[in-house]
C-alpha cells in the first residue's frame, strides 16, 4: 500500500500517477478529511478498468498501517522567498507525522517532499529512529530535471541530447549543479559554456521555483513525476539510480547531514550512495551547501526542545 500524507496539489498529483498506473492500493491522509475524500473520489476515476487497486481518503492515520511507502507532502503554510522560512512550523508538524508513521507503518519507505526537505529528512528519522536507508528526500532529482531543461534551452535542443545533468546539495539557494559531468550530444558542456553562462544557469536552477511560481503558483507535476519514479522502483523492486537527499556518514567528507547525492534505490530503500568524481570547486560548493543545511538542522533541533 502507498500512503500519501497531504492531499494538496502535490499529494493529489502523486496519487493520480500511482492510481492511473495501478501501482498499489492508495490512502490519502489530510487533516481536512473532506479534501482527502474528494481527491480520492476524483482519482478513482483514473484507475484502469482492469485494475484491482483502490484509493481512499481519510484523516485517520491508523489507515496507513503496514504501508510499503509513505509519501509526506503536507505543509503548514506557504514559503515565498526561501524554502527555510517556515521551517520551524514545518518541523513541529513533521514531529507529529513521524510519531504516526512510527506507530502504524514503522517499516515503510518514507519519501519526504515537504520543505525544507533536507532538514526534515534529518528531523523525521531522528524523531522516530527510522533507518537512514528508509528515509529519502525527493528534491535533487527534480532539480536535476530542471538543470537538464535549462541546458537544453541554452543549447537550443531537446532534453534527450543532454546527458548526466545532476544537481547535488541542498534543495534551496546553495544547490550545486554539477557541470563537470554533463554532456551535450556527447561533448562536455564545460567546453561549450563560458563562465557567465555557467553562473546564469546555476542561478536559474536555484530560482526555477520562483520563476514558475510567478506564472502558475507552486509546482506540482515535476515533483509528482519524480516522486512517482521512486515509488515505482520500491513497489516493483526495480533498481533506480537517482539523486536524492539522504543522511550521509562520511561520503564526500560529510557526516550527520542530509543533502542530495546520487543514490541507488529499490524495494529495500537506499541500497547505495555513489561517490562520483566532481571538481574541487564543486566539492567546496557541496561542503558549503551541507554547512547551510547543518546550521538549519541545529536551529530546528534547538527549537523542538522548547
Amino acid at each position: 500500500m502507498i500512503s500519501i500524507i497531504g492531499s494538496g496539489k502535490v499529494g493529489s498529483a502523486v496519487g493520480f500517477l500511482c492510481g492511473s498506473f495501478s501501482l498499489d492500493n492508495i490512502v490519502l491522509i489530510n487533516r481536512y478529511e473532506k479534501k482527502a475524500i474528494g481527491e480520492a473520489l476524483d482519482i478513482s476515476n483514473a484507475i484502469p478498468e482492469s485494475s484491482s487497486i483502490s484509493i481512499t481518503g481519510t484523516s485517520d492515520y491508523s489507515k496507513i498501517k503496514d504501508s510499503k511507502v509513505v509519501v509526506v507532502t503536507a505543509s503548514s503554510g506557504v514559503h515565498l522567498q526561501s524554502r527555510t522560512e517556515i521551517m520551524y512550523d514545518q518541523a513541529k508538524m513533521i514531529q507529529k507525522i513521524a510519531s504516526n508513521i512510527a506507530k502504524y507503518a514503522p517499516d515503510a519507505k518514507i519519501l519526504m517532499i515537504t520543505n525544507p526537505v533536507d532538514v526534515l529528512v534529518y528531523v523525521i528519522q531522528k524523531e522516530a529512529s527510522f533507518s537512514s536507508k528508509n528515509v529519502i528526500g525527493v528534491a535533487s532529482n527534480l532539480d536535476s530535471s530542471r538543470f537538464r531543461y535549462l541546458l537544453a534551452q541554452e543549447f537550443g535542443t531537446n532534453q534527450s541530447k543532454i546527458q548526466d545533468a545532476i544537481v547535488m546539495g541542498e534543495h534551496d539557494d546553495t544547490m550545486v549543479p554539477i557541470f563537470s559531468r554533463v554532456k551535450y550530444d556527447g561533448k562536455p558542456v564545460t567546453d561549450l559554456l563560458d563562465d557567465a553562462q555557467i553562473s546564469k544557469i546555476t542561478l536559474d536552477v536555484r530560482n526555477y521555483w520562483k520563476y514558475l511560481r510567478d506564472y502558475k503558483g507552486h509546482s506540482a507535476f515535476g515533483i509528482a513525476k519524480n516522486t512517482f519514479d521512486i515509488i515505482n522502483s520500491i513497489i516493483k523492486d526495480e533498481t533506480l539510480d537517482v539523486p536524492a537527499s539522504v543522511l550521509l556518514d562520511g561520503q564526500y567528507g560529510l557526516s550527520d547531514v542530509c543533502v542530495g547525492v546520487p543514490l541507488t534505490i529499490n524495494k529495500n530503500g537506499v541500497v547505495k550512495i555513489h561517490q562520483i568524481e566532481i571538481t574541487q570547486n564543486e566539492k567546496e560548493s557541496l561542503s558549503k551547501s551541507a554547512d547551510t543545511v547543518k546550521n538549519n538542522i541545529a536551529k530546528v533541533l534547538e527549537f523542538l526542545k522548547n
